[in-house]
């Protein structure tokens, strides 16, 4: 389905991002080495193989990935190499590249810089446990897959008795990473706090989920909003300091960005995400990084054009 949304403003993308190759096959503190195995038998499934011979352009391409390398499970540094990135992101891009028949290499950018980096042709792709939402598909497609589930971190044992993205938020300092879906969702709260004679909550603004939850630990923001497995990797990391208020569920899904003006890389990557899904490599991956509450969806185009 097409449709028409506003134009989101986006900020500017850094000329200097770096870009490091790396492989699935990395692993992380509780995770397991990818299978190459794994990867291979998709690559000569049928389906990939048709893939590959009705998309030739993509043969022993390199396609760089935007990330936002700084959310554990999903794209972080590897603990045991830095020179790699590692996480379920980083698997499933690989996977979708081994069944279409190109290597990956990486662009690390703040959360913000995502769409712009992808817009402007510094990217190819991004896969980076990104939302679709309309504003954001005023700018670029998706192909999702996954549906959206949030966490509330506090710190431990929730001392303000936080219980939602509510009136329990008003008069709270919220963490969030420039550039989050919970942006907008918490401002709105305001009009409701003054109505109930509350102060509003003030929003401070990161590059990254691992400063929004330092910000929790340190006493500088009491509550931080995003992807309920995220939240929960922290809250095990950090026991005696953090806690898991409550999940909520979104309206959005987690998708692929690719460029709107190259619509069959986009329906070779929404075909490749087919399979990977259709052959249980994405459960796989899900439990593989521990993401026990990822939301399986069948894939699907989210277009302005």
């Amino acid at each position: 389905m097409k449709h028409i949304f506003r134009t989101a403003s986006l900020a500017a993308v850094s000329a200097s991002a770096l870009v490091l190759t790396g492989c699935g096959g990395g692993a992380a503190a509780g995770g397991t080495t990818a299978a190459p195995a794994a990867y291979a038998s998709l690559a000569s499934s049928a389906a990939c193989k048709d893939l590959q011979k009705n998309h030739p352009e993509l043969a022993g391409k390199t396609l760089k990935n935007a990330v936002n390398p700084h959310t554990p499970g999903y794209e972080a540094l590897d603990p045991q190499d830095p020179t790699k990135y590692v996480g379920f992101d980083i698997d499933l891009g690989e996977a979708i590249g081994s069944c279409l028949g190109y290597s990956v290499s990486y662009v690390p950018v703040a959360f913000a810089e995502l769409i712009p980096t992808l817009s402007s042709g510094q990217a190819d792709i991004v896969i980076s446990d990104l939302y679709a939402t309309e504003e954001r598909a005023a700018n670029v497609d998706f192909v999702t897959y996954s549906k959206v589930f949030d966490g509330i971190l506090v710190a431990k044992d929730n001392p303000k008795k936080i219980d939602g993205i509510n009136k329990s938020l008003c008069g709270a300092t919220v963490a969030l990473n420039k550039g989050f879906v919970e942006v907008p969702l918490v401002q709105a709260l305001a009009p409701g706090c003054k109505t109930a004679g509350l102060p509003e909550p003030t929003v401070s603004l990161f590059d990254n989920n691992a400063d929004c939850a330092q910000a929790i630990m340190a006493g500088r923001a009491d509550a931080y909003i995003n992807d309920v497995n995220t939240v929960n990797t922290f809250v095990s990391e950090h026991t005696d300091k953090m806690s898991k208020a409550t999940a909520v569920t979104l309206p959005y899904k987690i998708g692929i960005g690719v460029p709107q003006n190259k619509t069959g890389f986009r329906d070779a990557v929404l075909a490749a995400l087919t399979q990977v899904q259709s052959s249980g490599l994405q459960t796989e991956l899900a439990k593989k990084w521990k993401l026990d509450e990822n939301a399986l969806d069948a894939p699907t185009v989210l277009s302005t054009k």
